[in-house]
C-alpha cells in the first residue's frame, strides 16, 4: 500500500467524538443516528433532568454522563458539540464550545435574543469558528431540486416563476411525539409551530430565492397571554415572487406541510417534509423519488456535511448568520404586520 493510501485509510477510520447537551426528542433522535455512523461518535452527554440521563445511559451504556454542561464542553478529546436544548442557552453554550475549540452543531430556532446572536456571529467570523444549525431540509434532495428549478428559469420546466404557497397544519400543538420536549414548545416566548416548523420552509425559500420581506402577517394567539400561536396567515415577497402562508392548529393529521413553487409552465412541490414532486402545466404530478428514500439520503448527507464542518472543509449546512436571517423573518411573522 502506498503511503498516501495508508494515511487516507487511517484518516477515514478516525472517530470524531461528539458531546451532546439536551437529551429530549431531538437529542434522542441524533443519538440514534450517530450510533451507527462510521465517523461521528457520541461519547459524552448531559441533560438538566437526571432521569432523562439515566434512561439514555440504559439505552446507550457506553456513553459518559457529564456533571454539567460546562464540564462536558471542557472534556478532553471532543471535536464537536451538538446542542439540543431549548433556544435560550444556545448562544452561551456555543461560545463556551468556541472557547474549547469545538465545532458546534445547534438545533433551531437559533435564538430569540438577536443581540447575543449577532455578537456570536461576529465572533465566529472574527475567530473563524466552525458552527452550523440543524435545518434538516438543507441536505434534502427536494431542496436541491427546487434550487435547480429556480436556477433554470425561465427556460426550465417551471417557465417564469409566479408565486409560492406554504400550507402547514397540525392536529395539536405540540405534536404528540414532542410531549417529552418540555412546556416551552407550547409557549409564546420560544415555542410555537412558526418557529419550529414554518422556519424550515422559510429557510428553504431564503436559500433559494434570497431574503424574504414580510408584507403582511396575522398570527392568532390564545387569550391567556402566554400560549403560542394557533394560526397564521401571511404574505411575503422574495426576488419579486409573492409567498402566501397558511398555517393552523386543528388539521386532520398530526403534521401536514406543503411548499409549492409555481411557474407559468409547471410547478415543483415539497410535500410532507422530504417528499418532492413536479409537473408540467396540466399534467400529473411526478415524484422526484420515493419519500422514504429521499429522507434517508438527506439524513446521510447531513451527517456527511457535519463531518466536513468539523474538519474545516466546505459544507452545505446553514451557518449562524443564515439561520439568524431566517429567525428575523420568523419573528416578524409572529409580531404581525
Amino acid at each position: 500500500m502506498r503511503p498516501f493510501e495508508q494515511h487516507w485509510q487511517t484518516y477515514m477510520s478516525e472517530f470524531i467524538n461528539v458531546g451532546i447537551i439536551g437529551l429530549g426528542v431531538m437529542g434522542q433522535r441524533m443519538l440514534a443516528r450517530l450510533d451507527s455512523h462510521p465517523r461521528l461518535r457520541a461519547t459524552h452527554v448531559w441533560d438538566a433532568d437526571p432521569q432523562t440521563v439515566a434512561r439514555t445511559l440504559a439505552t446507550y451504556p457506553r456513553l459518559m454522563p457529564a456533571a454539567n454542561a460546562e464540564s462536558l464542553i471542557a472534556t478532553a478529546g471532543l471535536a464537536s458539540l451538538y446542542i439540543a436544548t431549548p433556544p435560550a442557552p444556545h448562544m452561551a453554550l456555543s461560545n463556551l464550545a468556541f472557547d474549547a475549540k469545538l465545532a458546534v452543531f445547534c438545533e433551531k430556532p437559533l435564538t430569540v435574543d438577536f443581540d447575543s446572536a449577532r455578537q456570536t456571529i461576529e465572533r465566529i467570523e472574527r475567530e473563524a469558528h466552525r458552527a452550523a444549525v440543524n435545518f434538516s431540509l438543507a441536505s434534502s434532495p427536494g431542496l436541491a431540486a427546487l434550487d435547480a428549478a429556480w436556477q433554470e428559469r425561465p427556460a426550465g420546466f417551471l417557465g417564469e416563476p409566479q408565486k409560492v404557497s406554504i400550507e402547514i397544519a397540525f392536529a395539536a400543538w405540540p405534536r404528540p411525539w414532542q410531549a417529552a420536549a418540555g412546556a416551552w414548545l407550547s409557549e409564546r416566548t420560544e415555542g410555537g409551530f412558526t418557529r419550529e416548523v414554518l422556519s424550515h420552509f422559510v429557510f428553504v425559500l431564503q436559500r433559494v430565492l434570497g431574503r424574504a420581506v414580510v408584507r403582511s402577517s396575522s398570527p392568532v394567539y390564545p387569550s391567556d397571554g402566554h400560549s403560542a400561536e394557533t394560526a397564521l396567515t401571511a404574505l411575503l415577497e422574495a426576488s419579486g415572487i409573492p409567498i402566501e402562508v397558511t398555517a393552523r392548529v386543528g388539521g386532520d393529521v398530526d403534521d401536514s406541510n406543503r411548499l409549492t413553487l409555481r411557474g407559468d409552465a409547471g410547478e415543483i412541490e415539497l410535500r410532507e417534509w422530504f417528499g418532492a414532486y413536479r409537473r408540467r402545466e396540466g399534467a400529473f404530478w411526478d415524484t422526484i423519488g420515493d419519500p422514504a428514500e429521499l429522507r434517508a439520503r438527506g439524513q446521510v448527507d447531513q451527517l456527511t456535511q457535519w463531518v466536513a464542518l468539523v474538519e474545516g472543509r466546505p459544507h452545505s449546512l446553514p451557518g449562524f448568520a443564515e439561520s439568524l436571517a431566517v429567525q428575523v423573518t420568523i419573528e416578524a411573522l409572529l409580531a404581525g404586520a
